[in-house]
């Protein structure tokens, strides 16, 4: 797709993404769940509009490797339990629009997000006293912050800083890895 914002076409579809995964973010800090449905919607369209914006072949091939390297990035954390399903199948979407250049990117930018929402949520349930004995604790023992050794009861909402970093890939590309 053509990097949002230095077209026109590029800027409704900047605007589209953007208003996705928004409704994405909200949910999931509502209900701690991101619909299939969204995520379908997300993908599709990302898929559509790769393959709009470039030649056949090369718009597919870019949305399906993004796709993949999304997936791939995030995966090992739903299986370690650290991510809901929700979060890894948002993102992946997302970089069906991104590429995997831009799946890449929005991952560094999503995991530096998630890291500082996690202590902000974690000084929120155990104030920042707790929250400096747990990190303390966790250098010598990462375990600890495992979610069932977690006293907080609520989960993180991770949708939201993955959207963030998708956003950035898309509205600021190379502007980490350039």
């Amino acid at each position: 797709m053509v990097p949002f914002g230095q077209s026109p076409t590029g800027t409704v579809a900047g605007l589209v993404f953007t208003v996705l995964l928004i409704a994405a973010a909200v949910g999931d800090f509502r209900s701690r769940r991101i619909p299939n449905r969204l995520v379908l919607v997300i993908a599709s369209l990302g898929l559509v509009g790769s393959i709009i914006a470039d030649p056949v072949g090369a718009g597919l091939l870019k949305s399906v490797t993004g796709i993949l390297v999304g997936l791939g990035l995030w995966l090992p954390f739903y299986l370690l339990r650290w991510l809901g399903a929700g979060d890894v199948k948002l993102f992946a979407a997302a970089a069906a629009w991104l590429g995997p250049l831009g799946a890449l990117e929005g991952a560094v930018v999503g995991a530096c997000a998630g890291a500082l929402l996690a202590v902000l949520w974690m000084i929120g349930a155990r104030g920042v006293k707790g929250t400096a004995e747990t990190l303390g604790m966790a250098t010598g023992s990462p375990a600890i912050l495992r979610p069932e050794n977690s006293s907080v009861r609520s989960t993180l909402p991770y949708g939201i800083p993955l959207a963030l970093g998708a956003l950035w890939a898309g509205w600021l590309p190379r502007l980490l890895l350039a």
